[in-house]
């Protein structure tokens, strides 16, 4: 199979879709793969890293798109990139449709083979090609937070952890799956006072247990929630519901009990957000204000650490990739339920539910398409 890498367009993207070695691996299994001039700068892979892997090079990314069989990406497609994606491509990449219906259309007109790695499930329901970037969103969720709270970027002027005589801050995190576990690891080792929320007690049991009872934790509810935002000085958003927009759990009237120039991180940004003034920011313009409120909303937030996020998501995504180029999508899919699962576009046809109904479209069941 001829398969192409293009540079991210979106912008302060830094990852890179495929890194040399990947394309090696892809190689030494009898498959061409095609990489733009510098698309692994910015994760600090030079194109003669690229060539002396066994990657063919080209300037264009026209010609990629329109040469190779399937394209893989790190970010969605952007929309001066929709003409050049065809009939039967298949697109590997995060897709997040379910806040981009322009996207979604696209991808449906052009009759894209859309397979996205954030839907991409096990059959014990874990994520495995987004787990690698929650668990960095989650971690500079409270790096950006801390920073955000010092008073020359607008923040309260509050140190997280605080210093002897004077009281830590306080940070709520609003889920408790990858995301807000790791944002919970390393805020507590910033020396903050932690409280985490979600809906499931099996889960809470879970990081009352691994935190040894450090991270508080309360059953999100609306009571607790207003609760909470009232009484923190950095709020979390990393609620997920895999394919589906994230539900607003904070609403700009919840804006009014929060102390004055604290902190929104909402992680779950990239699925239209869990805070209801989310809007998505970019990494030099990365905060504004409503009502007093701080807000980070960035949607690529891992692309500020590149490298890592590039070898950290290429581990995971490369040993699905090879399984798609060797079968093709229709046998790949019929032989691993986690690559149907993250099948959301096929010849037209919707295949992902909660797309669907984010845009009250029809769908079809992958299984019945292929």
């Amino acid at each position: 199979m001829k398969i192409g890498c293009v540079k991210e367009i979106k912008k302060h993207e830094y990852r890179v879709g495929m890194t040399p070695a990947c394309v090696a691996a892809y190689v030494q299994r009898g498959h061409q793969v095609y990489i733009q001039n510098g698309a692994g700068e910015g994760a600090g892979f030079s194109d003669d890293e690229y060539r002396a892997a066994g990657a063919q090079l080209l300037t264009k990314a026209e010609d990629i798109y329109g040469s190779c069989e399937m394209i893989i990406k790190v970010k969605e497609p952007q929309p001066s990139e929709y003409p050049l994606l065809r009939e039967g491509q298949i697109l590997f990449t995060y897709l997040h449709l379910a806040a981009d219906e322009e996207q979604t259309r696209a991808l449906l007109n052009n009759k894209v083979t859309g397979i996205a790695y954030e839907t991409i499930r096990l059959d014990d329901g874990t994520l495995p090609c987004l787990a690698p970037m929650s668990e960095i969103a989650g971690r500079l969720s409270v790096q950006e937070g801390a920073k955000y709270l010092e008073r020359p970027f607008g923040g309260r002027g509050i140190l997280l952890g605080g210093v002897p005589g004077v009281q830590r801050g306080k940070v709520a995190i609003l889920g408790g799956g990858v995301v807000g576990t790791n944002a919970a690891k390393i805020a507590l080792g910033m020396g903050a006072e932690v409280t985490l929320l979600d809906v499931r007690s099996s889960r809470l049991a879970y990081i009352d247990d691994v935190f040894h009872g450090a991270v508080s934790t309360l059953y999100s509810t609306e009571a607790n929630i207003r609760k909470v935002i009232a009484e923190s000085d950095l709020v979390i958003g990393a609620v997920l519901i895999p394919g589906a927009r994230a539900p607003k759990l904070i609403r700009r009237e919840h804006l009014s009990l929060m102390k004055k120039r604290s902190v929104v991180v909402d992680v779950a940004v990239d699925q239209g957000g869990c805070v209801e003034t989310t809007r998505p920011t970019t990494h030099d313009n990365p905060v504004y204000e409503v009502d007093g409120i701080v807000h980070y909303c960035v949607a690529n937030m891992p692309g500020a650490v590149a490298l890592t996020s590039t070898l950290a998501l290429t581990s995971t995504t490369l040993p699905f990739g090879l399984e798609i180029a060797e079968k093709g999508p229709e046998q790949a899919c019929r032989d691993n339920g986690a690559i149907c699962r993250g099948l959301n576009t096929y010849k037209g046809q919707l295949t992902c539910k909660e797309v669907a109904m984010a845009f009250n479209l029809p769908w079809t069941q992958a299984e019945q398409v292929l």
